[in-house]
């Protein structure tokens, strides 16, 4: 896979054997035992309440859906099985069940609240599975095509991708997707100081001190570090030159989707508060940070509709590798 259009190191997470699946059949077995359970303590805390943050996070725009599965070469392939690793209330897993493709799916989600709210939906042909990046319940080489949506910048180490090589069959695609509101993005997307997505970013920039979590986000751009750190090589590359420590071809394909959308103040406050770093804080920590939100929204350039809602400008991201078997 090469470079298309356009254009969180991260604590490595273990699994304990348990699942439950909303579909009627279950994921093979792994050959891998168990392994003791870790979860980052701030995924745990930052997603404790997972129905709001089904309710207020966004999903993504058809025609990005649409790309990105083609990218990853399920695009129009009846009954392929695919895997949506750290699905969460499964954002990206809906996308997936309502397909025409009717794929078979993996839902791996190691948050006991997030796992049982993507369950209660009882999405068609999708099995949802107690798992983490480092030792899925799958069997190797079993994979069409793996997705992280909104998610790999937490797994982005070596471990991760070993198991998610594991899994996938030769030629299979791991597909990373994000959806960054203009405040969520990385410092080298460019806004304005003085607009409202810059304040609020910085202020979530800012927040990671006070509560001791490092732990990479999407916007610090991290994730990329695993894959800089592998040589450059395609599968006709690795053949010719032994020696290489590639899992996963490079250069990444990307694209990214801009978009817009408005929203209340209210809803967009909502939205803001399931951001992970907001919702660790205590209550003087929210009410600052709710200060900061009133002031920004009450600066200069804050573009409202007729209802008086407020433009949210935002980006989804893509990138695609395929397996190097």
């Amino acid at each position: 896979m090469h470079a298309g259009e356009r254009v969180r190191d991260a604590a490595v997470w273990t699994w304990t054997w348990s699942w439950s699946s909303s579909a009627s059949s279950s994921p093979s077995t792994s050959t891998r035992p168990p392994m003791a359970t870790a979860l980052n303590s701030h995924a745990v805390d930052g997603f404790a309440d997972a129905a709001a943050y089904d309710q207020h996070r966004p999903s993504y725009p058809p025609s990005a859906v649409e790309a990105l599965l083609h990218a990853a070469g399920v695009g129009g392939v009846t009954g392929a099985r695919v895997v949506d690793l750290a699905a969460g209330t499964g954002k990206w897993t809906e996308q997936l069940a309502s397909r025409p493709e009717r794929y078979s799916i993996v839902a791996v989600e190691p948050h006991d609240a997030m796992r049982r709210q993507l369950s209660s939906k009882a999405l068609d042909r999708v099995a949802v599975v107690d798992g983490l990046s480092t030792a899925m319940p799958l069997d190797d080489c079993s994979v069409d095509a793996l997705f992280a949506a909104q998610a790999f910048h937490w797994f982005a180490d070596e471990a991760s991708l070993k198991e998610i090589h594991r899994v996938l069959k030769p030629g299979g695609v791991l597909a990373m997707v994000w959806n960054a509101e203009e405040y969520n993005t990385p410092l080298t997307y460019p806004l304005p100081p003085t607009s409202y997505p810059s304040l609020l970013r910085t202020h979530l920039f800012s927040l990671s001190t006070p509560l001791s979590d490092h732990a990479p986000r999407f916007r610090h751009n991290t994730w990329r570090r695993i894959f800089d750190s592998q040589l450059s090589s395609t599968p006709l590359t690795t053949a010719l030159v032994s020696g290489t420590n590639s899992l996963f071809s490079l250069p990444l394909g990307e694209k990214t989707e801009e978009w817009s959308i408005y929203m209340s103040e209210d809803a967009l406050w909502s939205r803001f508060k399931t951001m992970g770093h907001v919702a660790q804080l205590d209550v003087e920590g929210l009410a600052e940070t709710r200060r900061v939100f009133e002031g920004a929204m009450k600066g200069d350039g804050v573009v409202r509709n007729e209802r008086g809602e407020v433009e949210v400008k935002g980006v989804t991201v893509m990138a695609w590798t395929g397996k190097i078997p």
